[in-house]
């Protein structure tokens, strides 16, 4: 009896894993769309938002660290939700460069409305990956980035804001 011939195995070229990248876009592109469309916020807003309602007085610093961006990204986006009377500031009594943020009823409202994650698909995705993915894919796109000569700097931006 003849055995069956392996499948051929398809080669990876460039153009594939471009169009790899390609559909990972789109679909952070289409979460962040949809998330706009559902209540007028922009995707790390309403992350930003989220945080806030979980974390009842956290500070402009903590929303920077649990987002992983720039504290000066972070006050934007504070300052927006702030213009749109989503969330309170009050200032600390024993420190008044601190800030306590605390979500409006207006701000519960809106986040209701949202299909999550708030965070985003591609973070809740990566949480999935086992510690040997996250580390192989760590590396090749540490050596991708290397080879565009891109500005490490832009890895403090939300992909929202992309």
């Amino acid at each position: 009896m003849k055995s069956a011939s392996p499948l051929p195995v398809e080669s990876v070229t460039p153009a594939k894993v471009l169009r790899r990248f390609r559909v990972v876009f789109n679909a952070i592109r289409t979460h962040f769309r949809q998330m706009e469309k559902q209540v007028g916020l922009g995707g790390a807003q309403v992350w930003a938002l989220s945080l806030i309602k979980a974390n009842p007085g956290i500070g402009m610093g903590e929303v920077a660290a649990l987002m992983d961006i720039h504290q000066s990204t972070a006050s934007n986006l504070i300052k927006a939700l702030l213009r749109k009377e989503l969330i309170s500031l009050e200032k600390a009594p024993n420190d008044r460069r601190n800030v306590r943020l605390k979500v409006l009823p207006g701000g519960s409202r809106l986040l209701k409305k949202v299909s999550g994650p708030f965070e985003g698909v591609l973070p809740v995705a990566l949480s999935n990956l086992t510690a040997e993915t996250l580390q192989r894919l760590d590396d090749d796109l540490g050596q991708l980035i290397g080879l565009l000569n891109a500005d490490e700097a832009a890895e403090e931006t939300p992909l929202a804001q992309l």
